[in-house]
């Protein structure tokens, strides 16, 4: 498994849009289990907590591979910088490590730095080989919907196509479904290949966290094409994320953070990663057999 994106959902509440509007604008924050710390505190050295970005300038132009010092801060183009670095963050994994220590020196020297006004920011990851979810992975969201806890993962996909960036629009599809619905998750992004990888070693292909939106046309999930999931979670823009991957060493316990989840201003949804009924190390494991 290489440039695995992980999804995992969150508790969510039960509220939907229904059929007004054709766009959902919504926004996703991810923060340490203290409610009053929020994702900046994944942040403590550049050299070490890395939150990568995919970005162009306002005014349009190539995409480019950068660090966000902050959250919400400004942003090194790495990519610009060394012309040996991708513009693309699948395409820096697949590299190897030779290119995250490049990043590295480049954020130490504090080398063309951009301020964030003047970028739009992308998507931190972009068509990767493979987007796994895991449904019902949550305790209270089983007991929210009156459901057993599963005995064993519940995984379904979504086009990799359909990932778009942290402040686009959402469209809500009306002249095909009324049952437009959100989940917030904890986004794993697998870095390193393996194969039958052992639950004590899985976290060592893990690369970093992010925050996404499982987008769902309830209606076709449940009632059309012969109850396979998959066309009513991969509709276009039906995965929004980041704005950052951020580096899994700049994270102290990822079974312990809070993910919560706005629509159109409003606070729809809160959750932790301490209530997974699966834990991370042991998913990977299992998706690798």
């Amino acid at each position: 498994m290489m440039n695995v994106l992980i999804k995992i959902n969150v508790r969510r509440n039960l509220s939907r849009l229904s059929g007004s509007g054709k766009k959902l604008l919504k926004s996703n924050r991810l923060s340490a289990a203290d409610n009053s710390v929020k994702s900046s505190s994944f942040h403590s050295s550049p050299a070490a907590n890395m939150r990568y970005v995919q970005f162009t300038a306002a005014s349009g132009g190539p995409q480019r591979l950068g660090v966000q010092l902050s959250q919400d801060g400004d942003i090194i183009d790495v990519s610009g910088v060394n012309s040996s670095i991708p513009n693309s963050l699948v395409q820096f994994l697949a590299a190897g490590p030779v290119h995250q220590e490049k990043a590295k020196r480049i954020v130490a020297q504090g080398q063309s730095v951009i301020a964030l006004s003047e970028v739009k920011l992308l998507s931190p990851i972009t068509r990767p080989d493979k987007v796994v979810c895991v449904g019902l992975n949550y305790r209270d969201h089983c007991e929210e919907q009156n459901k057993p806890v599963p005995t064993e993962p519940v995984f379904f996909s979504k086009f990799s196509s359909v990932i778009v960036g942290p402040y686009d629009d959402v469209k809500h599809p009306t002249e095909i479904t009324k049952c437009l619905d959100w989940e917030v998750e904890l986004a794993v992004v697998i870095g390193k290949e393996g194969k039958n990888i052992r639950q004590g070693n899985a976290m060592d292909h893990v690369f970093g966290f992010t925050v996404a939106q499982d987008v769902t046309a309830r209606d076709w999930q449940k009632g059309h094409n012969g109850g396979q999931w998959l066309l009513g979670k991969s509709m276009d823009t039906f995965c929004p994320m980041g704005p950052c991957v951020v580096s899994k060493d700049a994270v102290q316990d990822p079974h312990d953070l809070v993910l919560r989840s706005w629509v159109n201003g409003d606070q729809k949804q809160q959750g932790n990663s301490k209530n997974l009924v699966f834990p991370i190390d042991f998913l990977i494991s299992y998706l690798s057999k």
